[in-house]
């Protein structure tokens, strides 16, 4: 008769086959338990602040882009997923100090009752807890992630309004100089424009603010999706500034000849809304122009012998 060799089977094999299920499914979690902890805590101490900014993103349509900025931040870190896991993890105590900047300046925050520092705070400790528990190479590839989230934090209102007033000037001024070549007397004082038959007032929610704070994060978008060289990102992110101001000056110049040849009831009605989602297609339009030109090759000139 042939020799029946018996196969020894390891313990810890028998054991995890006689297992429950439950218990398995327990063990899987188990290493992401300190990663849930911190994300409770996280919430925790920011929930308030957190549930402010979301308000503001609701209720100010200034920063309403707020609400694509945090999708865009979680899909930048799924897009590198493979990058971050080739990436060396090294915990280190050199991201201590920003962990204690990014406290200090959320008791600044609370204490002074700025939300602009308590909300920097928070990209501020996410920045801190990448580098200390993952360490300096992890940091370094989530770097851009992490930065697009300051997009979504509403500027503070003594530096809004710095912005805001001079751009009210700008296009007023710009417009002012427009009209009359369409035929249309204006005197303008100040963002006052005084038109034949009324008077038209550049004010704050006129200023273009809106638009130039979300073309600019629709560009940042755009550049990543459909750009690869990173001066030609910068280039686009710049160039929705220029593009925005003029949009905006677009805008008042046609809310100027609705209200000499058409009606001003209209103009300021109807005309004045639309023409603020009209005018943000046409920025998307001029964006994808820059875009164009920069992409073009130009041939080399080759002398003819």
């Amino acid at each position: 008769m042939p020799d029946i060799q018996s196969a020894t089977i390891p313990t810890s094999t028998i054991e995890n086959e006689r297992a429950p299920a439950p218990a398995q499914a327990a063990r899987s979690w188990l290493p992401w338990l300190p990663y849930i902890l911190l994300a409770l805590v996280i919430t925790g101490i920011y929930y308030q602040v957190i549930g402010k900014l979301v308000m503001d993103w609701y209720e100010n349509p200034d920063f309403s882009h707020g609400f694509l900025v945090v999708p865009f931040a979680m899909f930048l870190v799924w897009d590198k997923r493979k990058v971050l896991r080739d990436t060396p993890i090294r915990q280190t105590w050199s991201g201590i100090w920003l962990l204690l900047a990014a406290i200090f300046v959320l008791f600044m925050g609370i204490y002074g009752a700025e939300l602009f520092l308590s909300r920097l705070s928070l990209v501020m400790l996410l920045a801190g807890i990448v580098w200390t528990l993952c360490g300096r190479a992890m940091l370094r590839e989530l770097r851009f992630a992490i930065l697009v989230l300051l997009l979504a934090i509403p500027i503070p209102a003594v530096i809004f309004n710095q912005i805001t007033f001079p751009l009210q000037l700008l296009a007023s001024r710009m417009a002012s100089a427009v009209l009359p070549l369409f035929g249309v007397p204006v005197l303008r004082d100040g963002n006052i424009i005084q038109l034949a038959s009324m008077q038209l007032e550049v004010a704050e929610a006129c200023s273009g603010i809106r638009s130039l704070m979300s073309l600019f994060a629709v560009a940042i978008f755009y550049g990543y999706f459909l750009e690869r060289s990173t001066w030609r990102r910068v280039v686009l992110a710049l160039a929705s500034i220029p593009i925005a101001v003029f949009a905006n000056a677009a805008r008042i110049v046609g809310t100027g000849l609705c209200v000499q040849y058409w009606n001003p009831d209209k103009a300021v009605g109807f005309f004045h809304e639309f023409s603020g989602w009209l005018m943000f297609l046409v920025s998307l339009s001029c964006l994808y122009l820059v875009h164009t030109l920069m992409c073009l090759k130009i041939p080399s000139s080759r002398k003819t012998q």
